[in-house]
């Protein structure tokens, strides 16, 4: 057994980012600055978006994106329940209603087939999850949705590195990255919306700091006029230059970074064929993409193991795990106020009870994988 824990996330900061971040400290100027303007340029460059939003979390940017379309009450939003309960909560402080969309039972992801299910008259916004690092089919989710008149809205949190037919996902529609220490790259704390349209993302911006007109930072100046107007009520969601240059010094690395994800699950996969009850995610069929590997996630089915032993056999063994995630519609409040048909989430219900989100990030070494293939053989064998 290993004799130090080995954490399912880590993120790598080399000696080099820590520097940066100290220069910002030294600058005198840590708040929003240059480095937000940077990271927001970098990202449209590597997704090929026409503009950029930086923010204190992609959970601030999904509450100034909904609050910029105009969500509210009497308006439907449809979003898979397997997903982190941030997208879910927006949509209802917002006084709209969510709805679920069930997923594909081995990829974990929203389908035109089970989107189309949930569109009625109020539906105004589509919200599918590029889970783990895959894209879903967004050809025909955007037929569907342009078919209806309604906006999509991708959440790619866990696709900083997803490519789909070639193009970065969220290259076509407004789209929200993750910059969080367990995702592909981080800031720390931090998010990013990027989009095609330079007019709704400049609503983005003005919601994201107080509803000023003018951004915290601003480019000519080099500092924002102390005559700012307030346009419309805003929020306090900018991301500070301690975060932003963090971020910056992530995004030159992310094809390192992700090269060595794909090594390890690659591992894993070849590993876990041999491994009768722990069944990988699998991968969708009909359409190119490239997978940027955020989560390496299991499902533990045995008649004799269910996943919370497992994933408290793996601690006991010194191997942390994950669970992303536990079903929306399960959680108290959710499952209190909405109504799902029997077997309409099936396949939701189904991976709820059994995912378990395994080590994965760069810096592991090839023993580290081996510890976590090891304890997980140990365990079947008992």
């Amino acid at each position: 057994m290993r004799k130090d824990f080995l954490p399912f996330s880590k993120p790598s900061i080399t000696e080099e980012d820590i520097q940066a971040v100290g220069d910002v400290l030294r600058s005198g100027w840590i708040t929003t600055g240059k480095h937000n303007a940077g990271l927001e340029q970098e990202m449209c460059a590597y997704t090929g978006s026409a503009d950029a939003v930086a923010l204190c979390s992609a959970t601030a940017g999904m509450h100034c994106v909904l609050q910029a379309m105009g969500i509210g009450p009497g308006d439907e939003v449809i979003t898979p329940s397997m997903t982190w309960v941030s997208t879910v909560n927006l949509i209802s402080i917002l006084g709209a209603t969510p709805v679920f969309a069930d997923i594909d039972r081995d990829t974990l992801l929203v389908t035109p087939e089970t989107i189309a299910k949930c569109i009625t008259p109020k539906t105004k916004a589509i919200i599918p999850v590029h889970f783990a690092g895959v894209p879903c089919d967004m050809d025909g989710i955007q037929a569907l949705a342009d078919q209806h008149g309604i906006t999509v809205i991708e959440d790619a949190a866990h696709a900083i590195g997803t490519f789909y037919k070639g193009k970065h996902v969220g290259s076509r529609n407004v789209a929200l990255y993750s910059l969080h220490p367990i995702k592909n790259i981080t800031s720390g704390e931090g998010g990013v919306v990027t989009g095609p349209d330079k007019e709704f993302l400049n609503k983005v911006r003005q919601l994201k700091f107080h509803g000023l007109g003018v951004d915290a930072f601003d480019r000519q100046t080099q500092g924002r006029s102390p005559q700012a107007e307030v346009i419309i009520p805003g929020y306090k969601y900018n991301l500070t230059d301690m975060c932003a240059v963090l971020g910056r010094r992530q995004l030159a690395h992310i094809e390192e970074f992700n090269r060595k994800r794909l090594e390890i699950a690659t591992c894993y996969l070849e590993e876990f064929r041999q491994i009768e009850g722990i069944l990988p995610l699998g991968l969708p069929q009909g359409y190119d993409f490239t997978h940027a590997w955020n989560l390496f996630i299991v499902r533990v089915d045995l008649p004799d193991l269910d996943r919370n032993t497992f994933m408290e056999e793996l601690k006991k063994r010194n191997i942390g795990t994950g669970l992303h995630f536990r079903a929306a519609h399960g959680q108290k409040y959710y499952r209190e106020r909405t109504v799902v048909a029997p077997g309409g989430l099936a396949n939701t219900e189904w991976n709820s009870d059994r995912i378990c989100s395994l080590p994965l990030f760069p810096d592991m070494t090839s023993t580290d994988v081996t510890d976590v293939i090891n304890a997980i053989k140990d365990i079947i064998a008992k």
